[in-house]
């Protein structure tokens, strides 16, 4: 099969820009090819949809590690929810016993 220059519906188009040479059906370089693209992104970091984006790759980062970092990343996760509840508990007490006044 001839290569055009255009990129197939299946293909990543850095495989024509930046990884010239790889295969772009090795999942290795796809991955890779996946991982440039996580780092040069930037956009807006401001809105709620960047911090929703920025929570969804870093879930997805937790869920390829293994090992320690996985278990590091899920306690992260767990401080984090615990932050919340608490500080949700301390806000319902204090707004109850300002009703309560």
């Amino acid at each position: 099969m001839a290569d055009d220059g255009a990129s197939l519906p299946g293909q990543h188009p850095r495989f024509h820009e930046d990884l010239v040479g790889l295969d772009p059906y090795d999942p290795e370089a796809r991955a890779f090819a996946e991982h440039l693209d996580r780092i040069e992104r930037c956009g807006p970091n401001f809105t709620i949809e960047a911090a929703l984006d920025g929570v969804a790759d870093f879930a997805d980062s937790s869920n390829r590690l293994g090992g320690l970092r996985y278990w590091v990343a899920a306690l992260v996760v767990v401080l984090i929810v615990l932050g919340v509840i608490v500080t949700a508990w301390d806000i319902v007490v204090h707004a109850l016993a300002w009703l309560a006044a």
